[in-house]
């Protein structure tokens, strides 16, 4: 028999515990398009859209089904506590009678029941024919909202996700700042027990360190923020880590965009007021097409049975009483609108209208869209052009700033030249990642005023 000790025990636990650590930061960790993927399949907002579609396309399954023949069953059963009483005319049964004189008569049995089946086909139907059109372009036009949704979603997601990896970074820089800070507060701190130093200089140090130290406390903040924003435009629990795969000089890809030629008829509001349009001028021929007739076949057939006790199902070809009688019967009902105060003639007026709008809303947003495209356009081109300068300004403040490190250390420089340069170190580095994240930002601008942010 194998004896396992405690330690063989307590290695394999540690295995499993280890494991399922490695499972579960693997499963939270996520590159941009991997939170994008997830939120495609979280995002309550961007569901909904999809189900929308869903739901749009049962609704044109339930118009087509209004063309098909209507069926249905019946079953009728009268228990008759008081016969109706018929008045008969004495009259008829004597010529000598006055013709005011009725008898009070009471006619029929005391149960009745009638079985049968009914059926219905439309043969023309002008507003029939144009709900199935309609109903066509109601799924595109559902379809078009899925691609708004999806853009907003990316550009949502995106924003988050930059803001919190640039964040990621400048608690990096502060970190290493505060490093070096921190040694110097404490060199110029033993420099002063010593007598060399000032007490002012060494406090001059102390406040530049715990401002920045703030500084930091403030982004590790705003970092909180945006990874719980990031993870509510996910569709992700607030209170699950997070880990973000994505670093800065992967998703920072500095494209040249083209500015001459913006075409935003791949826009989805653009698509969306096209369909819409369609909409309208199917209304329209509705309304113009509803003077025709509307013609529907019907036909049925039932059975009738008239007895003096509750007991329908019992048969005697010998009895009239205890028999089922059949009905049957066939017919067309043409309906058609000889006059309606011209209420349609006006509705169609209005439908008019409402096409005439549709199409001023689409020429309006072709000016806005254009704008827009255009504007993020230049704004992405100054944020690259600021970039590139914000770098170079945050070399020369590093350089700046290590220099007068070793002039101080030296005894050639002062403090208040290193407060200087760290304080100038510090602007440069929010200038710099904050020129990161306009650039990105103003990226996904563009594509989304061109309509190609999504496929």
């Amino acid at each position: 028999m194998i004896k396992i000790n405690s330690y063989t025990i307590l290695l394999a636990l540690s295995v499993m515990v280890f494991h399922s650590k490695a499972q579960e930061k693997q499963s939270n960790a996520f590159s941009l398009q991997q939170a994008i993927d997830y939120a495609y399949k979280n995002s309550p907002s961007y569901l909904n859209a999809e189900l929308d579609v869903k739901n749009a396309n049962y609704k044109k399954k339930e118009i087509v089904g209004l063309g098909l023949p209507q069926i249905s069953g019946s079953f009728d059963f009268k228990d008759y506590i008081q016969i109706p009483t018929s008045l008969l005319p004495l009259s008829a049964f004597s010529p000598l009678a006055p013709k005011d004189a009725y008898q009070a008569v009471k006619f029929g049995t005391q149960y009745n029941a009638t079985a049968g089946l009914s059926a219905s086909q439309l043969i023309f139907s002008s507003d029939y024919i144009f709900g199935l059109k309609a109903s066509k372009e109601f799924l595109k036009l559902a379809s078009i909202n899925v691609t708004r949704s999806k853009a907003e979603l990316v550009a949502q997601v995106s924003k988050a996700y930059y803001s919190v990896i640039i964040n990621k970074e400048r608690i990096k820089l502060m970190d290493a700042n505060l490093l070096n800070l921190k040694t110097i507060v404490e060199n110029t701190a033993a420099f002063n027990k010593q007598g060399f130093i000032e007490l002012i200089d060494v406090e001059r140090l102390e406040v530049s360190y715990n401002n920045l130290t703030t500084e930091k406390e403030k982004v590790q903040n705003l970092i909180s923020l945006s990874e719980n924003l990031l993870k509510f435009q996910m569709g992700f629990k607030i209170a699950d880590p997070l880990i973000l795969s994505d670093s800065i000089s992967k998703t920072t890809s500095i494209d040249e965009l083209n500015l001459d030629k913006i075409n935003v008829s791949s826009r989805p509001e653009y698509l969306l007021l096209q369909a819409q349009k369609k909409l309208y001028d199917i209304d329209i021929k509705r309304l113009q097409w509803g003077y025709l007739p509307t013609i529907a076949a019907y036909g049925a057939y039932q059975y009738n049975t008239q007895r003096d006790n509750p007991n329908l199902f019992e048969s005697d070809k010998n009895n009239p009483v205890k028999q089922w009688y059949n009905i049957s019967l066939i017919g067309l009902t043409v309906n058609l609108n000889v006059f309606d105060g011209f209420q349609r003639h006006y509705r169609i007026q209005q439908a008019k209208i409402t096409a005439q709008k549709n199409s001023n809303d689409l020429k309006n947003l072709e000016l806005v869209a254009q704008l827009e495209a255009s504007s993020a356009g230049t704004l992405y081109t100054n944020a690259l052009s600021s970039l590139k300068i914000q770098k170079r300004n945050m070399e020369l403040a590093q350089n700046i700033y290590k220099v007068s490190q070793k002039k101080y250390e030296q005894g050639v420089g002062s403090n208040l030249e290193i407060i200087n340069a760290q304080t100038s170190l510090k602007e440069a580095e929010t200038n710099y990642y904050n020129a990161i994240f306009d650039m990105l930002v103003y990226k996904v601008d563009y594509l989304k005023a061109t309509g190609t942010l999504v496929k």
